[in-house]
């Protein structure tokens, strides 16, 4: 870990989802469509039939065996308590559906910020990157900026301003590790190629066997890890891996994360 991360708050403690400070605004505002994933059709800005009157879902302890494997995945990087706890003063959508619109907006632009801030602590923690640590420390402020203050910020540009940067981290961070960005490697036994600070974003590893791999330094954003085999890995220094990312996987109590995510239920079988 950096001198940084050892002697200022990482901010990844503060993007995670609280559900008992929010108001149900991920079975609100995302729309889904029926599929693997989801039982039935939602258009966005609609509440899920199985939303409850205390905004806790109905059905969450069989989500998975009721069709639902995909609400088990979602993260909202810490968006939702953070909509309604500061930008509403604890209203709710329900109560008060006049700010209904403004808040479901507002979720949608914190939610994306919230996972650009996750990428940018990710990087800030990284000693290879500690020559970037000025521009990124620039562009963090722009994004928080815009989490603080959600209208009237091209959240479009702001996502453009961190791809390169971030690719650059990657770059340095793993050096001359072996290059799998994009590829299809889905269902394949992986178990005996040298990943440790792999090039895997964008890499599409859908039920790839990755069990007891070491992802030290690789670089996973963007990669698609749904019934990903990761029982055993080491995950532990994986870069830019997120909540996401981890609900999506298999894995297992063997399995080693960063202290940042944490080890989702249907892991355990619960």
């Amino acid at each position: 870990m950096s001198d940084s991360a050892n002697s200022h708050h990482d901010p990844r403690s503060d993007l995670r989802a609280d559900c008992y400070s929010c108001v149900g605004l991920c079975c609100v505002v995302p729309a889904f469509s029926t599929s693997a994933d989801f039982a039935l059709d939602k258009p966005a800005r609609s509440p899920c039939p199985n939303l409850a009157a205390d905004f806790c879902c109905s059905i969450h302890s069989e989500l998975r065996e009721r069709g639902f494997p995909g609400c088990t995945v979602y993260d909202c990087f810490g968006a939702g308590q953070r909509v309604v706890q500061r930008h509403f003063s604890k209203a709710d959508w329900k109560s008060a559906p006049e700010v209904g619109d403004a808040m479901f907006a507002a979720f949608e632009v914190v939610e994306r910020m919230h996972e650009l801030l996750w990428y940018l602590a990710d990087a800030l923690a990284r000693p290879a990157a500690r020559r970037l640590r000025d521009e990124l420390e620039g562009l963090r402020a722009a994004v928080e900026e815009a989490a603080r203050f959600p209208d009237g910020h091209d959240v479009a540009a702001l996502q453009r301003r961190a791809a390169p940067l971030l690719g650059e981290v990657s770059t340095l961070v793993r050096g001359d590790g072996v290059d799998l960005r994009g590829e299809d490697l889905s269902g394949r036994d992986l178990r005996d190629r040298d990943l440790v600070a792999a090039n895997l974003r964008g890499t599409l590893l859908l039920g790839a066997d990755l069990r007891g791999c070491d992802l030290t330094d690789a670089d996973l954003f963007g990669a698609d890890l749904r019934g990903t085999d990761v029982r055993g890995a080491d995950l532990a220094a994986a870069v830019f891996l997120t909540q996401l990312q981890v609900n999506a996987a298999t894995g297992d109590q063997n399995t080693r994360l960063n202290e940042y995510v944490r080890m989702p239920g249907h892991w355990r079988g619960v």
